[in-house]
């Protein structure tokens, strides 16, 4: 069963943040990861408001786990590090 990344990001350094987007790649692509949306126009309806939103799809909840979890995405996070407020949730989908 798929499961998905849904990530709210708002960045507060675009110079640093581009080191995150350097790295990123490199787990997303090991783990399968299928983006569905990545930035684009948005609408806050209730709670606090992010600057992007980003949704990924995994084969499974276990996939995307691992993802998070990898060496790869760890590098990532880490040098996103104090630069955006980020709120990631992983779903796995109905069916």
């Amino acid at each position: 069963m798929s499961a998905y990344w849904i990530a709210h990001v708002t960045i507060h350094d675009l110079e640093q943040y581009k080191q995150y987007m350097a790295l990123a790649p490199l787990a997303f692509e090991k783990y399968g990861a299928k983006f569905l949306a990545r930035g684009g126009e948005s609408v806050c309806m209730e709670g606090p408001e992010y600057q992007r939103h980003v949704i990924i799809e995994f084969f499974d909840l276990a996939t995307a786990q691992a993802c998070y979890h990898s060496e790869e995405y760890s590098k990532a996070r880490a040098a996103r590090q104090g630069c955006a407020e980020v709120m990631i949730s992983i779903v796995e989908s109905l069916g």
